[in-house]
């Protein structure tokens, strides 16, 4: 048995950039695993660390006898329920027309994008699972001290949702749409495995939308310049506003990602007349594409899903990634080479009343999603038998 102190730090600032790493990317150099960001990046440039500045932080430090990080919980306080990608603003508003106050409410995620990994972050070792079981008791007991309504824990992995689920958490379930990589050598060789109606779909489409002279180009690294931001950020907040109403991320954010994650960013950005007209934000992780966001100042036929999913696709063969995570919502990513993918969540809710009413809901909601799941599975555009 291990014996283990806990706390909590305001900042991932305040842990060691290498121990945080050892719980959070236990491969790191060689091969980090997404752990609970977007991509294996240090702890001084964890897309966590972008989250401090935008939530208050909470995270969990749990440390043996001698002062060793063995686990951790990227955890925020939050007064809203924006940018999350699992909506509880049903469960807010009903809780507050009864009289309760849904925030603050604790959540561990990775700030800003539906990227799928661990949450319970241990150190590879004998005791890894017992740290696991330490650090989700807890996030129950942080909550009640902070007088938060609840904790959530979006998009963990399923043995993590399962342990959670054993102590207490409402399990929650949710779909995406996900891209595979069977090891395709061309963006060809994946078309050939569909059926010849939605390959010749594929086709036409990705003529269509660079017809009107548009060029595609992959940003990284060096380059992203401000100027880049600048334009991305107008497309953001064109299309964010239509969409959503309020866009909650500010131009100063994609400075800041840029300058700590540049390596670890796709803009796939699209130029007409020496311009820039449109443009999608991605993650790059160990072996996923991480699709985010997209915006654009010109509307043209089929350039969505040109920018969002077949320049995603192409970008993962052409690096031998795994797959290609595109989010959640949009059936059509389906007849494009996206197949429905169950994600998880687990919610531990504080009051009991509040408690029961979305435990029953939940339950009805895994049954809708899970036949959800099955039809949409059977309109796979890829060939019978092949």
């Amino acid at each position: 048995m291990i014996e283990l102190t806990l706390r909590v730090a305001n900042s991932i600032g305040d842990v060691a950039a290498e121990a945080w790493d050892a719980c959070a990317n236990p491969a790191w150099p060689d091969r980090g695993n997404g752990a609970c960001g977007p991509c294996p990046v240090p702890a001084n440039l964890h897309s966590s660390a972008l989250g401090d500045r935008y939530n208050p932080s909470m995270h969990l430090i749990a440390e043996d006898a001698r002062g060793v990080l063995l686990g951790a919980v990227p955890c925020y306080v939050k007064s809203h329920s924006r940018g999350e990608y699992v909506f509880d603003h049903g469960w807010a508003d009903a809780y507050e027309r009864a009289g309760g106050s849904y925030y603050p409410k604790l959540q561990v995620s990775v700030p800003f994008t539906p990227a799928t990994g661990r949450r319970l972050l241990a150190r590879a070792g004998p005791y890894a699972d017992a740290v696991r079981a330490h650090l989700a008791a807890a996030l129950t007991d942080i909550c009640r001290r902070a007088g938060a309504s609840s904790v959530h824990v979006t998009f963990p992995t399923e043995p993590e949702w399962d342990l959670l689920g054993a102590r207490g958490y409402l399990k929650r379930t949710h779909q995406q749409f996900h891209w595979e990589n069977a090891g395709y050598a061309t963006f060809d060789a994946f078309l050939a495995v569909l059926a010849s109606r939605k390959r010749k779909t594929i086709r036409r489409e990705r003529a269509d939308a660079l017809a009107a002279g548009i060029s595609v180009h992959w940003l990284t690294g060096t380059d992203l310049t401000e100027s880049v931001w600048d334009a991305f950020f107008d497309f953001y907040m064109e299309t964010g506003s239509r969409k959503w109403g309020r866009p909650y991320l500010t131009r100063a954010f994609y400075s800041l990602v840029g300058e700590k994650m540049r390596d670890r960013i796709l803009l796939v950005m699209a130029k007409r007349n020496g311009r820039w007209i449109a443009g999608a934000i991605n993650f790059i992780g160990s072996d996923t594409l991480f699709g985010r966001h997209w915006g654009a100042s010109e509307h043209h036929p089929f350039l969505h899903f040109e920018l969002c999913y077949y320049q995603a696709i192409q970008y993962a063969i052409e690096h031998k990634l795994a797959r290609v995570e595109a989010g959640a919502q949009g059936e059509h990513k389906i007849s494009r080479g996206y197949v429905p993918t169950t994600t998880y969540s687990a919610h531990y809710i504080v009051d009991p009343a509040l408690r029961r009413a979305i435990e029953d809901f939940l339950k009805h909601e895994r049954a809708y999603v899970a036949a959800a799941h099955a039809e949409l599975a059977d309109a796979a555009p890829f060939r019978k038998g092949g």
